[in-house]
Order: C-alpha cells, then sequence, then structure tokens
C-alpha cells in the first residue's frame, strides 16, 4: 500500500464523468475514481474540457491546444500557490481526444502524469487528425505509466515497459444475481448507445441474426438511446408485435435489476473495446452471446460464461442463439459461473489493490 492517500487530479478530454448523457465511457470513468477512492486516496474532478474532435479539423485541435494551455495556466496559477495534487491521472485519450492539459500540468508541477485507457492509431498521422494523433504520442511518452483495460491496446502502445494491466471491472454488490425461474418465453436483453458507426452495425447485425430464429420463442428487450434510434428500430420494424421492446435511456441505478429480470444478454459487439454492460450482465447472473472482438474475450469466458462467434458473422450469432434458446439448463449453469468470475476478477475491490499497486510502483511520490 502507499504511505499516504494521495491527491489525485482527474480528467477525461473525451467525455468528463459527470456528464448528463450515459454511456458506456462515463461509467467506467466513474468506476476509476471509485476504485481510486476505494483505496483511500482523495480523487478530484478539475477540469471539465471536452477536446473530442469527430471530424478530423485541424483549426479544431489547435483550438483545443490553445484551450488547453489556458487551463493549465489557471491550474497551475492555483496550485503553485500551494496545496496541489501528488499526481494526475487522465482517463481515455487517443487521437479524437487528446489530452492537452495534464501533460502540462505534470510538467509545471513535477508530479507523475498517468494514463488509463489510451490507444494509438498510427495511420492517422499526418492526416485530418494529425495534431491530436501527435499529441497523444506525446502525452504517452512523458506518462510515467498506461494503465490499460484492454489487453489488444496494450499490444499498440509504445514504450511497454510502461504498462499496466488492469481487468475491466465494477462494484458487483450493486448486482444480485437473478433468480433461478426462467422466463417463458425466454428474455433477451441487449444495452448499448444508438450511434452512427460501429453500435448502429452491432444492432443491424443483432436484427439479422434474430430474424434466423423467429422460429423459436423469445423476446427481446433493447435498453439504450441515441442520435441512431430511427435506423435502429428501422432494423427491427419486420419482427411480429411483442416480439422487441425498446426501452430507451436507461439510468445506472436501473440497470442491476433490469438485467436481473432477463435470460441472456446478447450482443454483436463489432469493434468493440471489451464492453462494461457485457460485464455488468454477467455480475447480474446471465450469460452472454457476443462478437470475439478485441477485448471481448478479456469480459466474456467462452464456453463458461457465454458464446463468442467470428465478429460480424450473422450466422454463428443465430447458431449461438439457438444454442442457448434451447437448453435453459446451460444457460442457468453459465449464468451462475458468470456472476462467480465477475466477483472473483472484475471486482471493485480488487480494481482498487491492483491501481494502489501502480501507484506504490511510483516511488517519488510513495
Amino acid at each position: 500500500m502507499t504511505r499516504r492517500p494521495l491527491e489525485i487530479a482527474f480528467y477525461a478530454p473525451m467525455k468528463p464523468p459527470d456528464h448528463p448523457v450515459p454511456s458506456g465511457d462515463r461509467r467506467i470513468a466513474r468506476m476509476l475514481i471509485a476504485a481510486l477512492e476505494a483505496a483511500g486516496h482523495r480523487v478530484s474532478l478539475v477540469s471539465r474540457l471536452r477536446t473530442w474532435d469527430g471530424e478530423g479539423d485541424p483549426k479544431v485541435q489547435r483550438g483545443f491546444d490553445e484551450s488547453g494551455a489556458r487551463e493549465a495556466a489557471r491550474l497551475l496559477e492555483i496550485w503553485n500557490a500551494g496545496g496541489g495534487p501528488d499526481l494526475w491521472f487522465t482517463y481515455h485519450l487517443y487521437y479524437k481526444a487528446a489530452d492537452w492539459i495534464g501533460p502540462r500540468v505534470a510538467a509545471g508541477l513535477g508530479i507523475p502524469y498517468l494514463v488509463a485507457e489510451a490507444s494509438v492509431a498510427y495511420k492517422r498521422a499526418g492526416g485530418p487528425w494529425d495534431l491530436g494523433h501527435r499529441q497523444t504520442l506525446a502525452a504517452l511518452e512523458q506518462a510515467a505509466q498506461v494503465i490499460t483495460l484492454n489487453p489488444k491496446d496494450a499490444e499498440r502502445l509504445p514504450q511497454p515497459e510502461k504498462t499496466r494491466i488492469l481487468p475491466p471491472f465494477l462494484d458487483a454488490s450493486r448486482f444480485a444475481a437473478r433468480q433461478e425461474a426462467a422466463n417463458d418465453p425466454p428474455l433477451l436483453v441487449t444495452a448499448a448507445m444508438m450511434r452512427p458507426g460501429d453500435k448502429l452495425a452491432s444492432y443491424r447485425l443483432l436484427a439479422e441474426a434474430l430474424q434466423q430464429v423467429l422460429d423459436l420463442d423469445w423476446q427481446l428487450q433493447v435498453l439504450g438511446d441515441g442520435p441512431a434510434r430511427g435506423e435502429v428500430e428501422a432494423a427491427f420494424a419486420a419482427f411480429p408485435d411483442g416480439r422487441v421492446a425498446f426501452k430507451g435511456a436507461v439510468e445506472e441505478e436501473a440497470l442491476p435489476g433490469l438485467f436481473a429480470a432477463c435470460d441472456l444478454c446478447v450482443w454483436p459487439a463489432i469493434n468493440e473495446a471489451y464492453g462494461m454492460a457485457l460485464l455488468e450482465a454477467e455480475a447480474a447472473g446471465l450469460p452472454v452471446i457476443a462478437g470475439r472482438s478485441l477485448g471481448v474475450p478479456t469480459v466474456v469466458a467462452e464456453g463458461e460464461t457465454g458464446l463468442l462467434v467470428p465478429p460480424g458473422d450473422a450466422a454463428a450469432f443465430a447458431t449461438a442463439l439457438r444454442t442457448l434458446l434451447g437448453d435453459p439448463e446451460r444457460r442457468r449453469t453459465m449464468g451462475r459461473a458468470a456472476a462467480e468470475k465477475v466477483r472473483r476478477e472484475h471486482d471493485l475491490a480488487a480494481a482498487a489493490a491492483r491501481l494502489d499497486g501502480f501507484l506504490d510502483e511510483l516511488k517519488a511520490i510513495a
């Protein structure tokens, strides 16, 4: 353990943890703060400056550089007078959401700069996101540690000696495993933001797969909302009445009960980093069918807590659906194993201890 509680300056350039729109990104930021606090440290959200550039506009990125410099100067003026943090902790940076504040403040105060969840896309060098790409590389160069929840990201990060692996986690105590009695017909659930790109592609693939098992009894609850809701609803428009229910946006506090009331979580997970919703469903005692994308296998244990299929393969997804829909005892066995795996490997307490161990490595502040 570290010798004393640390004052930690927390920053999330893509979306602050108190942003009003629910998302997996927001949940993970909040869980990191909870884990650091559970380890005994004091965490302060020090800036809400969003630096997300979805269009690849160099002018926008230069503006973020200037805004970041002003924000860093403001913080340095406050903290140089006394009472500054022991370290800076940035969550989730990449070429579309670079950190223009933390490296400046950490250098100005002479404190360690830590990063959690970083990724590098070298193909962005020289392109419309070149400034964000180069700033991300500079931040990673300065970082004392780079903590990743996705081992696939770790493989692409520079300076692997700085990388520390933190398995995805949640507060398992919030999730009561579902009752053994199953719904009749089985109740499927999927939970994801509705936005263009990979999320919309996943919804469309799910609809395609479910069309292939219409001869079986099941119902689907869809938890989520977003700008692509019209396209998502259109993908399911041909299903008979009563098969698919759209529940809209759901607050985090309601998710445990909603998951626990279902029988099976289904999500194609196209290009999914690992899938916090999958982990939450498992914590509630649900087996999972998902695409074998990126870090998803770190969350879903193939054949133990669910079934994984090749990403983008609707026929394989339908086969997995047919397998588990037709085997309620296997669903229950997998659901029990899922809840146990989360409590054993992905709980908040384990993450807090692991994070504290990472901080303890920083001898300069221990």
